[in-house]
Parts: C-alpha cells; structure tokens; sequence
C-alpha cells in the first residue's frame, strides 16, 4: 500500500497513512454482500451471484448509481480474515460465483483474503467486475485469481471520460487492461447450465444523446478483439447524483435510441442487451452493511 499505483492515476500515496484517489485506505471497505439476480443471465444464473460491494472508486461519474457508496464511501472497515469469510459464506448460500464489484482499490486485500479463503475450501468462480481504468501490471497480478472479467469499456472520447469521470486516457488504458484481462481468461466458457465459468464479458452502458459513442466502440470490439468475445449493452441508464447538471445526461433513453442501439448489437457475433424499462431506479442495491 505503499506509493499506491493499482491504478492508472499512480497516486503514489501510502495508503497506510493517507486515502489515495480512491477514497481508500489500507484496510478493505465493504457496503454489502449479497446474492444478486440481476447481472447477466449467465453470471446471476438461477442461483445468484455472490456480490461484494467495495466503498470508494477511482472514478467520479456524475450519474453514478451508486454513489452512496462510490463517492459518499459509505461502509465499514474489516480485516481481510473477515473478507475471506465472507466469501465463504457467499459460497455456502449456493451462489455461483463471487463478484467483486469496484475492487481495484483493494486488489492487495483481494489477493490475501481468496488465498485464505481458497485454503478453507473456496471453488467456484471468481468476477472480477471493474471500470477498467487499471494499470496493466495490476491484472497481471490477479492471474489465477479472477476466473471471470467483467469490465466496463464506458467511452470512447477521452473527452468524455474527463467531462464526465474526471478520468484521463480513459479509453486507451481501459483497452489495454481489457487486451490483458483476454490474455488471461480468453472469450466466454460455460458449463452444461449456460452458466459462466471463466472467460471476458465486456460492459457498455449506453447515454443518452451518445449513441455516436456507442457506434465507435462496437467498432473497435469488432476490430481489436476476437469474433467471439461477448459484450453486454446496458440500457439501464437513468440520471442520478449530479446528472442533471448536464441538459443532455437529464433523462433516461428513448425507444427510438434503443431501437437503433439494437440495430448495432446485431452486428456482433455475441453477447446481451437490456430491454428498455421504466423503473430501472429499483435495481440499485440497498447498501446497508448486509453481509459485512
């Protein structure tokens, strides 16, 4: 924790003594632990997927939907033995996986807490589920402690990533953690149940008004990574925090943009999209320490 770089800001801050970029310190934070129906069908399966909620992000999105937790850093503090535990008791409740959602901040934590954990008995897949602002070095670290990427790829405009995240060069270093993280795992594998046991699902959650975005990244997939590699196009967006500062985040998307988002998710070999609702405001988890 020491002159921190788990991140592609390289705060170089002890996070023994100070929060980095993140708003994170040394120890592990967690917000909630629970079983979660409502990630895609092959992770949250029948049984659910075993989700841990880090507090903190390196990331300062204005239409964060979890900004109690992202930038309010609500949560509480536990060890990593604690951590290993709750893994375990994730496992117990028949869960198929263990998602870690935002965990670039503590990967340190992460890596001790599954060795422990491992040794007590931990088989089932590991998500890692991130947005994918992470230096290189950071998942070389994580081989053959993830089983399953789940990263987001959310702009193809650096512009956009500051404007919106506060992130610089976003799109060139998420791309080459998202080129590492295939090295890695490759394209999806599934068992008999069409449940996910290893492999890289790519996330992008369409704005509204930015469906230019949307077109350039289904692109780049098309012509960087393989045939076969799966994407997920979330159309869940609803504005939150401080979306309404921005005239064009102010709403959620049209059925005529969704219509044409469809239009382009046929052009990939696989992967998900969203049907369009109207009451995406209550998949948002209830962060109130449940689990910790």
């Amino acid at each position: 924790m020491e002159n921190c770089k788990l991140c592609a800001f390289n705060c170089n801050v002890n996070r023994d003594e100070c929060l980095g970029r993140c708003k994170c310190g040394a120890s592990p934070k967690l917000a909630l632990s629970s079983i979660h129906m409502w990630e895609e069908p092959c992770i949250s399966g029948t049984n659910g997927s075993g989700t841990v909620f880090f507090s903190g992000c390196n990331f300062n999105c204005v239409f964060c939907q979890n900004h109690q937790i992202s930038h309010e850093q609500f949560g509480k503090e536990i060890t990593i033995e604690r951590l290993a535990e709750i893994f375990l008791e994730l496992q117990a409740k028949n869960v198929h996986n263990i998602n870690l959602v935002s965990p670039t901040p503590y990967v340190h934590n992460i890596i001790k807490a599954l060795d422990i954990a491992k040794q007590n008995g931990l088989t089932i897949p590991v998500v890692y589920n991130t947005n994918s602002y992470e230096n290189v070095e950071t998942i070389k670290m994580l081989k053959g402690y993830v089983d399953i990427y789940l990263p987001d790829l959310k702009y193809f405009d650096n512009e956009l990533g500051m404007k919106y995240s506060k992130i610089p060069n976003y799109f060139n270093v998420a791309t080459e953690a998202i080129k590492e993280m295939i090295s890695q795992v490759g394209t999806p594998k599934f068992d008999e149940n069409g449940i996910i046991k290893s492999g890289v699902i790519i996330r992008h959650l369409v704005l509204p008004t930015h469906l230019t975005e949307t077109r350039k990244i289904i692109n780049w997939i098309k012509q960087n990574l393989p045939q076969d590699i799966f994407v997920s196009i979330m159309a869940q967006y609803f504005p939150t925090y401080k979306a309404n500062e921005f005239s064009e985040l102010g709403r959620k998307l049209t059925r005529r943009e969704y219509e044409f988002i469809l239009n382009m998710v046929c052009e990939l070999e696989n992967g998900y999209i969203q049907e369009l609702g109207s009451h995406e405001e209550e998949y948002v988890p209830t962060f109130n320490l449940n689990g910790i």
